[in-house]
């Protein structure tokens, strides 16, 4: 590392030759005195200011799982810098640390000293919640923290409707209901796939549909982008399929019952779909 070199270049007591020292270490010819010394103190800083940071990645990708999920990047004063998301976390954060994101990094990014995750189900609710971190904290990194609108992205009109989709959870006993309204409000909620509280959030689910107050979280476009793309053959139920509570509660048992459901080897398990 040019750090160490360096170091073993500076004897105590003894002023350097910053210019010698710029040639020899640096790589840097013909500098002059004053341009010489700041290469080297910054060469001294930036590495060792890289390998902090680089230790920080490399326990972020031993410890991270291997799942879904969401991060945050802190400094040392708790700070928040970045939010982001993650198919694999672990693979994520691996590549967050590589030398050459290193070499293009945002300055304030080279601050950090503390990584925190969260897993999730599934990439959708993984989006969802990075949403909703980078609107509570405002991290200073992050290009965009509003919500996102629908006129900015590429969605079929055959999508944007009001929708719910069944994605894996976190519990293996459980499944996410992700819902989406063509209003831009967005509804998680875990259910036991055992069905015991399908009457309680089925209701939930209807009120979220039918009764629309002013003001939402903004959060469907996510929704809609991902059905889409990635998550075209994600199961779920739109609006016109269900005429009440109770006739959503029905067809969701009958989803959350079938073993099949969030098989990689079914691409479509509802009978509901369009």
């Amino acid at each position: 590392m040019l750090r160490d070199r360096l170091l073993a270049r500076l004897v105590p007591g003894q002023v350097p030759d910053y210019q010698q020292l710029a040639h020899e270490v640096l790589g840097i010819r013909g500098a002059a005195p004053g341009l010489a010394r700041t290469l080297v103190e910054q060469a001294l800083v930036f590495e060792d200011r890289h390998e902090h940071w680089r230790r920080v990645g490399e326990r972020a990708g031993r410890e991270a799982p291997a799942s879904p999920g969401v991060y945050v990047f802190r400094d040392w004063a708790g700070a928040v810098l970045y939010v982001g998301k993650a198919a694999n976390l672990r693979r994520r954060l691996s590549a967050h640390f590589s030398y050459r994101r290193w070499l293009t990094l945002p300055p304030a990014l080279a601050r950090v000293a503390a990584i925190e995750w969260q897993q999730t189900g599934s990439e959708i609710e993984a989006l969802l919640r990075e949403a909703q971190l980078i609107r509570d904290l405002q991290p200073v990194v992050n290009v965009q923290t509003a919500a996102p609108a629908l006129a900015t992205r590429a969605i079929p009109s055959s999508v944007v409707q009001d929708v719910v989709l069944l994605v894996p959870s976190i519990d293996s006993d459980a499944a996410e209901l992700v819902a989406a309204r063509e209003d831009g409000a967005t509804l998680v909620l875990r259910t036991r796939r055992s069905g015991a509280e399908l009457a309680q959030h089925s209701r939930v689910l209807w009120r979220f549909f039918t009764r629309r107050p002013s003001g939402t979280d903004g959060s469907a476009p996510l929704v809609f982008s991902w059905l889409a793309g990635r998550g075209q053959h994600t199961t779920r139920l739109n609006k016109r399929d269900f005429a009440s509570a109770a006739d959503l509660r029905v067809q969701l048992g009958h989803l959350l019952a079938d073993k099949a459901l969030f098989s990689e080897r079914i691409l479509i398990t509802s009978p509901f779909l369009p």
